[in-house]
């Protein structure tokens, strides 16, 4: 698969918050502030490109040799976790305004299904080092721009008049529900570019 397939595959036609539905919970809880929705998609970034590298690493170069296969999903998720702890020791160390923009919850939300699904969709794809890692920067792109869709949808909200049972959680909801169908068209447009 080429690199601007990749690409288009996690971010826009695979994007994980609106078609695999990955990450949904931090990106909703973070969408009442766009700067702290653009901190946790950027530690999703960083996480993400760095753990589907290390994972490519991990199975191809160590569980495979030693037919431990079995043993990718724990290990998928303790590189994930020291990939979060060395994001979180590298934002306490460079910038405590950004640690405390994240609060005290940036290892759960930088953690999430988000980046542990990147990882396993680029393991499972048979991509190369190289491709492993667009895949996670492409899905931490991705991302980064479906949570700050969702952001920007609920800055919006907040100026119009919504009904009161649909206000907070449930509109933000359906407003990510809308997006996903959006976002799942472009699977058919990819489907239908010529191959070359």
């Amino acid at each position: 698969m080429s690199y601007a397939a990749i690409v288009a595959t996690f971010t826009l036609a695979g994007n994980l918050l609106f078609t695999r539905l990955l990450g949904l919970c931090p990106a909703v809880a973070a969408s009442s502030s766009l700067r702290r929705t653009a901190a946790l998609s950027s530690a999703v970034i960083f996480v993400g490109t760095l753990s589907s590298a290390a994972a490519w690493v991990l199975d191809r170069l160590l569980l495979e040799p030693l037919r431990l296969q079995w043993l990718e999903t724990q290990g998928v998720m303790l590189l994930a976790m020291a990939a979060t702890r060395l994001m979180d020791a590298l934002v306490r160390a460079i910038s405590p305004c950004l640690s405390a923009l994240l609060g005290r919850h940036s290892l759960e939300t930088m953690t999430n299904s988000a980046v542990l699904g990147v990882c396993f969709v680029a393991a499972r794809a048979d991509y190369g080092l190289l491709e492993s890692f667009v895949a996670g920067l492409a899905g931490g792109i991705g991302y980064f721009v479906a949570a700050l869709v969702i952001a920007l949808i609920h800055e919006r909200l907040e100026l119009e008049w919504v009904p009161r049972p649909l206000r907070g959680a449930p509109i933000a909801l359906i407003s990510a529900g809308i997006l996903a169908l959006a976002f799942m068209g472009f699977e058919g447009l990819l489907r239908a570019a010529p191959r070359g």
